[in-house]
């Protein structure tokens, strides 16, 4: 619980904020994982509440697929909001099914009281739409709620890691900490560390790399 091991610098799980969410660069960088091992530091503290506000491609609540079903557990109450079956967008999916999507329920669905910590998980990437001229990013901005930042470890997340934070900062983000996962993508870890190396030039919050042998990384759906 105490922290990542990385041949950089330590994070100390404990002393994120809370409320708190877990954004990625993209699909599959691991934001579940992430988010899994997060509640689980938390609630050897006290209790958490896991909320996960948007997922496509589930058919229910009760889907093993379903992200809350993943990181439910002792001490962790684990709840989602909208469901969509398609693996597509939310904008996309709901489409499909010929719904609207109700935004304003789902950022007052996310600002409920809980007892304990409460983390939120993100869907997709940073601007993923949810409405006709709405995406992810500017929706969950109103919330005023920090973030962590899960990217992949290897090729081309200089260039997403970046773009994704400054979009981030660029609104009036507060971003905890910016987290590589070569899990992801299967990058080696000295790799790994030389992009979160390059990164700690730019960006003004730590950057870690995820420890595979920790971790036992694997990407979110």
């Amino acid at each position: 619980m105490d922290g990542i091991q990385a041949p950089g610098p330590t994070l100390n799980l404990a002393a994120l904020p809370s409320p708190l969410w877990v954004l990625g660069t993209g699909t599959g960088v691991g934001k579940t994982f992430v988010s899994s091992r997060l509640a689980r530091a938390w609630a050897e503290l006290g209790p958490v509440t896991y909320r996960k506000p948007f997922q496509t491609g589930v058919e229910g609540a009760e889907d093993p697929l379903a992200d809350a079903t993943m990181i439910g557990g002792a001490g962790i109450s684990a709840e989602s909001h909208i469901l969509l079956r398609e693996p597509l967008s939310p904008l996309a999916a709901a489409r499909r099914e010929a719904r609207t999507l109700d935004l304003q329920a789902a950022r007052l669905w996310c600002l409920r009281s809980a007892e304990g910590r409460v983390l939120l998980e993100g869907v997709g990437g940073l601007m993923v739409p949810l409405a006709p001229q709405v995406h992810f990013l500017a929706w969950a901005t109103e919330l005023k709620v920090p973030c962590v930042l899960v990217a992949l470890g290897g090729l081309g997340t200089l260039n997403h890691t970046l773009l994704s934070a400054e979009a981030l900062m660029l609104r009036g983000w507060r971003i905890e900490a910016v987290l590589l996962n070569p899990g992801a993508d299967g990058t080696v870890p000295e790799v790994a560390e030389a992009n979160a190396a390059i990164l700690r030039e730019f960006l003004p919050m730590p950057v870690y790399v995820l420890g595979a042998e920790a971790w036992n990384l694997k990407p979110d759906a």
